[in-house]
């Protein structure tokens, strides 16, 4: 009876909040959290917790001095208290939607208290500014699997650049968030920032150190030509250019890729070449395979010989293939990683570690255009490694690549794995200046 009760609990428990947890925050299903890149690269600013009778203006002066447009996730009980701020958002452009009347996790609330919070919230600002809200974030993007219900009237946003403004300090802390979210920013991203200090696990005068960091954030932006844009303008623009979400298959896939992807590398010790750009990786290994591989140096990589294995970092390339508006576009910032990575792997090669590395090693899908770079192109022998090879890179190209799907459909005669290689002197002579 008791085991009864403790697997029912646990089952009610994932059911109600670990579930929709899994959808909405690392699915993305049910829930907006980014935009399609664009050519006209856009940012949809948005901004949690207030308004606050002290932080609130100042953001909002310093969004209309830079002329941005953004998005307010109000909590209720606070709009109430400080009217002419919702009202003052509303003239100058801005979009408001609900975080809740109060700021409570909704895995803590029966499902008829979120209702009422988010429908008493709405009521209030269209009291106020004659609009009535459509898009809700609720406290810390957690719901529970009742919320999905109110996907009938209302869009549920979260991000895609988190930021940590909230635990801000100090001017040192300001500096560092502003690097964190210039590195983490990218067309189509909607960005996490926090107006109001006085919530749970907040510091108090964190949104001080928010609008120092934003002012480096726009004036380094301005240079970029970034627009601004809320976050149902993103949509509309979404819409309009046919952009559609990923199926639920596709996702399911992309999400269990990933967390193999990262066990894989945990596990065989895999490391980036360089820390900034993780495009490129190596471990070192002996080669194993039963055929040399002639270089067109005229080195040859034999059985047994150490060997830097190269791997490409799939979660990037995800990224960047999520971000790519076509395939030019994603081959042109390929080729400009490979020739930043280039010589630091030729300074890598020369240091101890590596002293024994006989050359470069790897198997790719992405093989076209390497010989520009010193690589030697050479057929993958036949056999059951190659068989299991080349269904996992055409899972990858189905995930990663901006036609993924079309491409294995029509192009499968290119989608053929090849070996890729290297020699330690042919690197060296290269690339070491």
């Amino acid at each position: 009876m008791e085991k009864r009760l403790f697997w029912g609990a646990i089952i009610v428990i994932f059911l109600y909040a670990m579930l929709p947890w899994i959808l909405t925050r690392m699915l993305h299903i049910a829930s907006y959290y980014r935009g399609k890149p664009s050519a006209a690269p856009k940012i949809g600013l948005t901004f949690d917790d207030g308004p606050d009778p002290v932080y609130t203006p100042m953001l909002l002066d310093l969004l209309k001095l830079y002329g941005v447009k953004a998005t307010f996730f109000v909590v209720g009980s606070r709009a109430e208290r400080f009217p002419d701020l919702i009202e003052r958002m509303h003239r100058e452009g801005h979009e408001i939607g609900i975080h809740n009347y109060r700021h409570q996790s909704n895995w803590l609330l029966w499902p008829w208290t979120v209702r009422s919070q988010v429908e008493r919230t709405a009521s209030v600002i269209e009291r106020l500014t004659g609009e009535r809200p459509t898009l809700y974030r609720p406290p810390w993007g957690i719901v529970n699997i009742f919320d999905l219900w109110l996907l009938r009237r209302y869009r549920i946003v979260l991000w895609s650049v988190m930021s940590g403004d909230w635990t801000c300090s100090g001017p040192g802390d300001a500096r560092r968030l502003a690097d964190r979210i210039l590195r983490k920013m990218s067309d189509g991203a909607i960005v996490l920032l926090h107006d109001c200090g006085e919530t749970f696990g907040a510091r108090r005068d964190a949104p001080r150190y928010m609008l120092e960091a934003l002012k480096t954030v726009l004036d380094h932006c301005r240079d970029k030509n970034y627009g601004y844009v809320t976050v149902g303008e993103m949509m509309r623009m979404d819409e309009a250019n046919g952009a559609r979400s990923a199926n639920w298959a596709r996702k399911i896939i992309v999400t269990l890729w990933l967390k193999w992807e990262r066990l894989f590398a945990r596990w065989f010790r895999i490391r980036p070449v360089d820390q900034e750009n993780t495009f490129l990786k190596l471990r070192i290994r002996k080669y194993s395979g039963t055929s040399p591989i002639p270089l067109e140096d005229g080195e040859v990589i034999q059985r047994g010989d150490l060997i830097a294995e190269l791997h490409l970092d799939n979660e990037l390339l995800l990224q960047l293939g999520t971000n790519s508006r076509s395939m030019v576009h994603l081959t042109v910032q390929l080729i400009r990683r490979m020739e930043e990575l280039m010589p630091k792997l030729s300074e890598l090669l020369r240091s101890p570690e590596y002293s024994e590395v006989k050359g470069l090693y790897g198997v790719s899908l992405i093989h076209r255009g390497t010989r520009r770079f010193g690589f030697t192109t050479v057929e993958l022998p036949k056999g059951v490694f190659a068989f299991f090879t080349k269904w996992y890179l055409r899972l990858l190209m189905y995930v990663i690549h901006p036609e993924g799907k079309e491409r294995i459909e029509t192009k499968t005669e290119l989608l053929v794995p090849k070996i890729i290689a290297i020699s330690r002197k042919e690197l060296l002579n290269r690339y070491c200046h």
